[in-house]
């Protein structure tokens, strides 16, 4: 049986196993506590719809105690083992698996928060001075999109039996398979400051869940952005932005060599986004094929970059010299 207290004896298998050392674990278990307590309700039961007949904490308690909840939760997203593997190696039921899953998600999900989720007025009082790319000062966020493999989306029939196409749209022609998808923003340093909504992989672009996400409408006109060749486009929705792209050859019209190492230099500053995603697939959650329902994932996509900030916040991705006095 797993527990906190066996894992905790195992440094290197305790942040195998859950994505973070103790010293991490601990800071967020803390805030899970809090957090779980405030939301518990001494009126009604955690349905929040019926009333209690006896106070919070009363009734059968839980086999495993909170620390070990947490990290039955981790371990979950960081191996992605199905139910029944899960409820072996805790000692409990599949139910109770699921129960707690969903409550310390759901908790998880409420600590989760990025920069650029934020008014610009709060987000300037962050800090001093962003840390800028060497090449490129101007920028403040790096943008790539992340596309996950899901099961084949069911046939659905309507009241009237006429067969609904929910396949298509999640459908991609690049991947080969059906996947959703999530715009992924990362500051100079590796942080992730955004993440979108999940949205069907076929029936969106990367461009596309940019405008839908409407990310670029909260930057200050003095923040830049970084992107690939998959955003070509996107200067004519925002051409009072600082957009910094890769060029992209057309028919007939092939690269030059300057345009060649100008992508050269984009590509070596644009890297730290694939690092910060290489960090996120850690988690073997959003590295499988994803076999939960489609509704949670966005929540899951937040609650794992979250997780990744813990750890880049102890050791950034990429720091800059000293004397340029910024700040990560």
């Amino acid at each position: 049986m797993i527990s906190y207290d066996k894992l905790s004896r195992n440094p290197s298998a305790f942040r195998s196993l859950t994505g973070l050392n103790r010293l991490l674990f601990d800071r967020l278990y803390s805030q899970v506590e809090q957090s779980l307590e405030a939301l518990r309700s001494p009126e009604t039961t955690q349905d929040g719809k019926t009333l209690r007949q006896r106070k919070p904490g009363a009734g059968r308690k839980y086999a495993n105690d909170m620390r070990s909840r947490l990290v039955m939760t981790l371990f979950w997203l960081r191996v992605y083992p199905s139910y029944p593997v899960l409820a072996f190696f805790f000692s409990v039921d599949q139910s109770t698996i699921s129960r707690n899953i969903r409550e310390i998600l759901a908790v998880l999900t409420t600590l989760t928060e990025f920069e650029f989720e934020r008014p610009a007025k709060e987000r300037k009082q962050l800090h001093s001075r962003e840390a800028v790319m060497d090449a490129f000062p101007e920028i403040a966020l790096v943008i790539d999109g992340k596309e996950q493999r899901i099961r084949r989306p069911k046939t659905k029939r309507d009241k009237d039996g006429n067969i609904t196409d929910t396949q298509k749209p999640y459908y991609s022609g690049k991947k080969k398979c059906h996947t959703l998808k999530n715009e992924i923003a990362v500051s100079p340093s590796g942080r992730i400051v955004s993440v979108s909504a999940s949205y069907p992989g076929g029936a969106n672009h990367d461009i596309t869940v940019t405008r839908k996400n409407g990310l670029l409408d909260k930057l200050d006109p003095d923040e830049g952005v970084m992107t690939d060749s998959g955003y070509d486009g996107l200067a004519k929705d925002y051409p009072d932005h600082k957009l910094v792209q890769v060029q992209k050859a057309r028919r007939n019209h092939p690269l030059e060599p300057e345009q060649k190492q100008f992508n050269t230099v984009i590509g070596r500053s644009r890297i730290i986004v694939e690092h910060s995603l290489a960090q996120m697939n850690q988690f073997q959650i959003l590295a499988q094929m994803y076999r939960h329902g489609r509704e949670r994932h966005g929540d899951i996509v937040r609650v794992v970059a979250g997780i990744v900030n813990l750890r880049i916040k102890e050791r950034p991705l990429k720091t800059y010299p000293a004397q340029l006095g910024l700040a990560l």
